[in-house]
């Protein structure tokens, strides 16, 4: 007998067919003679009509009041899920976050966790029920509910197979597994049997909507046994694990990331410091820069433009020109019309000339690069919003010829 967790999104869980269609999944893990624990997150587009609920009561509430909000949409799958499996004869028991002791920080909204309690787990479990946990959740020292900000589900449930020990983590998602691109936007991307957690790490952060950073970072750290595979369709998916059979393959995958913004100072003093004053203000605003790039002005200054999350947009340019006296720049300007597409590979390494070849692709499509960005297992450049989906198709058919 074999302890699996399982996790289902929110568009697996969208209605009531499609919860039918999980349960059946998770009956026939059960019958098959495993312990079950089951993450799913709020169905559909619950969270964001949530959010439009609370923008009609009051357009900046606190934190903590928007986390108790939060929270209640995993609460409703979990439940309606339980009932579907309770119709098919099944014992079944669903559980929110505070109920199996997801402990966790007090950064309401993008809560981390601190420790999983096992115990009303594995308790459950002894009685040969299938448990299902609210995912996305947790408590703080407080007794205070949190959430774990974007992807909060997937964290949740490696926590658990982390916690637990379990002897497999299945993210179950609407693609058949993790593709060399987006197959919405790459018709031909090819879906691999597995991927190494460096790649799935660096193609979550860059803009790869399979997997979120977090969970990838916590399944590589304690060495879950990872599985991204369809609620729709019952095949294999792609393993993700230390060490993959494709070490010859130069790229493993394209990511693209849509939600940044391109900030440009122009002016600065040619001195030392201009960078960590910048830098240190920005800081300060807990805001996060990505692909930094420093050019040569003209008498004796010099431009630096750099990347931030569109949401920091403003945030960063209200920062700035607060301090735009201490920092000395003549003026800056802001584009939010801009994407980084990115190519991922651990055989990168080892090969050269693949910098060129996705060069090469974009000057074929007459794509103009903006900026460079790159690492020992990734490349990415800044380009038009415009101009993303093309450039995507252009370097996949580039690098694997179709």
């Amino acid at each position: 007998m074999a302890l699996i967790v399982q996790k289902f999104g929110g568009s697996s869980v969208a209605d009531a067919e499609k919860i039918r269609r999980v349960a059946g999944i998770i009956a026939d893990t059960y019958n098959a003679g495993n312990d079950v624990v089951v993450v799913l997150s709020a169905q559909g587009d619950t969270t964001d009509d949530l959010l439009e609920k609370a923008a009609e009561i009051n357009p900046r509430p606190s934190k903590r009041e928007l986390d108790m909000l939060l929270s209640t949409g995993e609460q409703i799958s979990i439940s309606l899920c339980a009932m579907a499996l309770e119709k098919m004869g099944l014992p079944v028991i669903s559980l929110t976050g505070w109920q199996i002791g997801m402990k966790t920080d007090s950064n309401y909204g993008n809560a981390k966790i601190k420790g999983v309690g096992c115990e009303r787990i594995k308790s459950e479990l002894d009685k040969k029920r299938i448990v299902l946990v609210a995912g996305f959740q947790g408590i703080n020292k407080y007794d205070d509910i949190t959430t774990l900000g974007r992807g909060g589900s997937d964290t949740t449930a490696v926590a658990i197979a982390a916690a637990m020990d379990a002897e497999l983590c299945q993210i179950f998602t609407d693609v058949e597994g993790v593709f060399t691109a987006d197959p919405r936007r790459v018709p031909n991307a090819i879906k691999l049997d597995e991927i190494t957690f460096d790649e799935m790490l660096e193609l979550a952060s860059l803009g790869a909507q399979v997997l979120h950073n977090r969970s990838v970072e916590m399944a590589k750290r304690y060495g879950v046994n990872l599985e991204v595979l369809s609620s729709y369709v019952r095949k294999p998916g792609t393993k993700v694990k230390e060490v993959t059979k494709m070490e010859e393959t130069k790229i493993s995958g394209i990511a693209k990331d849509s939600d940044i913004a391109r900030i440009a100072i122009v002016g600065l003093r040619d001195e030392p410091g201009i960078a960590f004053k910048i830098f240190r203000v920005l800081a300060k605003s807990n805001i996060n820069v990505d692909i930094i790039l420093q050019s040569i002005g003209r008498d004796n200054t010099k431009d630096i433009s750099f990347t931030v999350a569109k949401t920091d947009k403003d945030a960063a340019v209200e920062a700035l020109q607060a301090n735009k006296e201490a920092i000395g720049f003549s003026s800056l300007s802001v584009s939010d019309k801009v994407s980084k597409v990115s190519i991922v590979g651990a055989g990168m390494i080892k090969s050269s000339g693949i910098a060129v070849m996705m060069f090469e692709a974009l000057y074929d499509a007459n794509i103009n690069i903006h900026m460079i960005s790159t690492s020992e297992i990734k490349v990415s450049v800044l380009i038009d919003t415009d101009m993303a989906d093309l450039a995507m198709q252009a370097i996949h058919k580039k690098f694997f010829g179709v």
